[in-house]
């Protein structure tokens, strides 16, 4: 998994999408695109299709759809090849939604909007970026897009029974070769109900799509903001398409040479640090949570709960909302919690753990709404289609090793100094098991102008990651959050130094004229 996207993550504690968006293309009058760079190769009809820009409500239900209605945004599907070496063959849509500049007479241009996963959903983003950007977000056509299979763009669904492929190895081997069976599993029902389109779900081809979208709103270069995965997407499409962007911003960034089935390998070390962290803030509040009143009291008692699990799987809520968590899925709750270190996101966790604890106890105990959403997620078919398009992304993306052994001897030596988290980011996962990608991973060939943003403590895409593309890409510039157990920063963490700085940006098109620092306070650091 790569991170979820931080709009997707105000709905579930995961930071997943939890609602499925339904939808086909609006009706609306039609509009011609001026002349824009193609890409050739008998796509010109892509390229110059004409966008009927409508309403985004589906109907009465879709309450998503009325919310963009009312803030002025339309939404439209748009036309592209399955295959982009057969552009007269198969075809399917990608949804986009667009809020328009009213500052026309100081307009800038288009910006499009990726909120990673991969699999999120950016088509409700527009409203809230408008107002993140405060007085620049009138001058940009303000775009949002559904990556293809995902949201209200053509769906894929390969019906798991799950809605996530991430799981922990367990504490033995019998729990790995269960995992083993998984995941085989899983990639068995992707082939059987999608083999015809899971070799064109991949990063370049949506960096493709990407391309077809910038020429059909009829902007010769397109700026673009990224999050998390979007970062490695947004990378890409500079790699495919150079020349073609304006203003980039990539926030969460990820090395593009570490990315594919293996990512989180890279955040263990972080991930530890941040469970730490949290357990030294849960320390300071044991009369609310309960979990020790030291930080290595709270990781024992987390500790404690997997080995209860995996003794017998423990009863979590009561009825309707009732699961069984073992030794595997513990420790996914626990890195669901750990993508921020707000003090809501920690009160978030403590509860959650407090439960699991008291599950591993015996005790009858009540979920919030939240988890009990977060659990359906990861133990049922609800969101099947989320997880089918993510892994499908990241399997088609770059091969993965092949042998389960590869995967338990990670494991067995990652556990000492990884205890709760070596046997979850080393674990084997669908990509095992798929058919090997058609193209080779994108290669940083060529340099690009971008504004990278990166917390040192991020524990899904790390700081070490982020510090490498800017290596790569020389003419970039880093913002780096001292201190901050943080995934995803702009306009999610309130940090007035880095809205600022990526604000200016995009209003000037200048990049700072050297990397900033920003502490955790938002207080801009001396160099």
């Amino acid at each position: 998994m790569i991170t979820p996207g931080p709009s997707a993550r105000r709905a579930s504690a995961l930071g997943l999408a939890l609602a499925a968006c339904l939808g086909a293309a609006p009706a609306a009058t039609a509009t011609a695109p001026p002349a824009s760079s193609r890409s050739g190769a008998g796509l010109d009809r892509y390229y110059d299709q004409l966008l009927g820009w409508g309403s985004c409500s589906k109907g009465p239900e879709d309450t998503m759809g009325r919310d963009l209605d009312k803030a002025g945004v339309q939404c439209v599907d748009v036309t592209v090849p399955l295959d982009y070496s057969k552009p007269r063959g198969r075809t399917i849509t990608v949804a986009i939604s667009r809020l328009k500049a009213t500052d026309t007479r100081h307009r800038i241009g288009s910006i499009l909007l990726n909120n990673g996963g991969p699999g999120n959903t950016a088509l409700q983003s527009p409203p809230e970026f408008h107002a993140w950007m405060k007085k620049t977000g009138p001058r940009y056509d303000i775009v949002g897009f559904d990556p293809r299979f995902v949201g209200r763009s053509t769906p894929l669904d390969c019906g798991w029974p799950v809605g996530t492929n991430l799981f922990s190895a367990g504490l033995g081997r019998a729990s790995f070769e269960r995992q083993v069976a998984l995941h085989k599993d899983l990639a068995a029902k992707c082939r059987t109900t999608n083999a015809d389109v899971l070799p064109h779900v991949t990063t370049r081809n949506t960096a493709r799509d990407m391309d077809v979208i910038r020429g059909a709103l009829g902007e010769k270069k397109i700026s673009y903001f990224g999050y998390s995965y979007g970062t490695y997407l947004g990378t890409v499409y500079t790699q495919m398409f150079p020349g073609r962007t304006d203003r980039m911003v990539l926030d969460g960034a990820i090395d593009p040479r570490e990315f594919g089935p293996r990512l989180l390998r890279e955040a263990v070390g972080e991930n530890e640090q941040a469970l730490a962290d949290w357990a030294t803030w849960a320390a300071r509040r044991h009369d609310t949570y309960g979990l020790g009143r030291t930080r290595a009291q709270v990781l024992a008692t987390v500790d404690r709960v997997i080995r209860q699990a995996a003794r017998g799987p423990l009863t979590v809520g009561t009825a309707p909302d009732t699961f069984r968590l073992d030794d595997t899925q513990v420790p996914f709750v626990l890195l669901a919690g750990l993508d921020s270190d707000t003090d809501t996101s920690r009160a978030s966790l403590g509860e959650q753990v407090s439960v699991l604890n008291k599950a591993a106890a015996g005790q009858s105990t009540k979920l919030s709404p939240q988890f009990a959403g977060l659990l359906r997620f990861a133990t049922t078919g609800d969101q099947s289609h989320m997880g089918s398009a993510q892994t499908a992304v990241i399997c088609g993306d770059v091969a993965a090793p092949r042998d389960p052994e590869v995967y338990w001897r990670d494991i067995q030596r990652s556990r000492a100094a990884y205890p709760r988290f070596g046997a979850m980011n080393n674990n084997i996962g669908p990509c095992a098991f798929w058919d090997l990608p058609r193209e080779q991973p994108t290669r940083v060939k060529h340099d690009a102008e971008a504004l990278i943003v990166s917390a040192t403590g991020d524990p899904r895409t790390t700081h070490k990651g982020a510090v490498a593309l800017h290596g790569l890409l020389p003419s970039s510039r880093l913002i780096t959050v001292e201190g901050a157990n943080r995934h995803a920063v702009y306009g999610l963490y309130e940090n007035a130094c880095v809205d600022t700085k990526v604000n200016r940006y995009l209003a000037t098109g200048k990049l700072p004229a050297d990397d900033r620092t920003c502490s955790k306070r938002a207080g801009l650091q001396p160099r």
